[in-house]
């Protein structure tokens, strides 16, 4: 299943709360990827949204793991650097653990010659600071400084994995903003993304509604008539 432009550029217009709320009222609970934050702090005009396409390490074993297996052009994360297509958001499954990188700024900085549309992990990057000045978002736990061999072996590319206790499946919809990183189930995307366009409409209508001094009570919720009333005016008064 291919994420529609459509739905990208919804998604795009959106924040990953009223996602969460959304994919609430479905009964998925555990879509945040636990602990992702933007790499340094500088304001993006839009969310990060992409299929998923993934990189699994597991605990690095001594004798497989040395600087020597990179030698092998099939080394997966390599492959997976050279693999995850333009528009896909590169998902790492570092098992939590940040106390080696999951990569640096040159491996970050090649996915976003390549077009990549962000990276995810759930451990930490090394070269933070330049990857956070990059024109592509990047998120991770902390900054960490030893190189992935130590210990992390990259074993998996685009299977299912776990980010940050959240399942993440190939080609599930990742979407990225400052409060974090969510994960969409594919055949859930278009739902979601045009169900959180018009919660967004509301919550704006909500934001303008008690900056001008109104109360919550029955606004936020919608439990007064008054409110719906309200807010039909408002969409035709704002285009929305």
């Amino acid at each position: 299943m291919s994420l529609k432009p459509e739905t990208r550029d919804k998604l795009k217009g959106v924040s990953t709360a009223t996602l969460a709320t959304a994919l609430y009222k479905r009964g998925l609970r555990t879509q945040m990827i636990q602990g992702a934050q933007p790499v340094g702090q500088r304001a993006r005009p839009e969310s990060m949204v992409g299929e998923a396409f993934t990189l699994r390490y597991m605990p690095a074993r001594e004798d497989l793991n040395q600087l020597t297996v990179f030698r092998d052009r099939a080394h997966p994360q390599r492959k997976a650097v050279e693999d995850c297509p333009p528009g896909a958001v590169l998902v790492m499954d570092s098992r939590k653990d940040a106390r080696a990188a999951s990569a640096g700024g040159i491996l970050v900085t090649r996915l976003q010659q390549r077009g990549v549309a962000g990276v995810v992990t759930d451990g930490g990057f090394r070269d933070s600071a330049e990857i956070g000045q990059l024109d592509m978002p990047a998120y991770h736990t902390r900054p960490s400084a030893p190189t992935n061999l130590t210990l992390h072996q990259a074993i998996d590319i685009n299977v299912p994995i776990g980010c940050g206790d959240a399942p993440v499946f190939p080609g599930d919809v990742i979407v990225g903003d400052a409060d974090g990183v969510i994960v969409i189930p594919a055949h859930l995307a278009d739902e979601i993304a045009a169900e959180a366009v018009e919660m967004t409409a509301f919550e704006d209508f909500v934001t303008e509604e008690v900056r001008g001094g109104r109360s919550i009570l029955g606004l936020y919720p919608a439990t007064d008539e008054q409110t719906l009333t309200d807010f039909a005016e408002w969409r035709k008064r704002s285009g929305r």
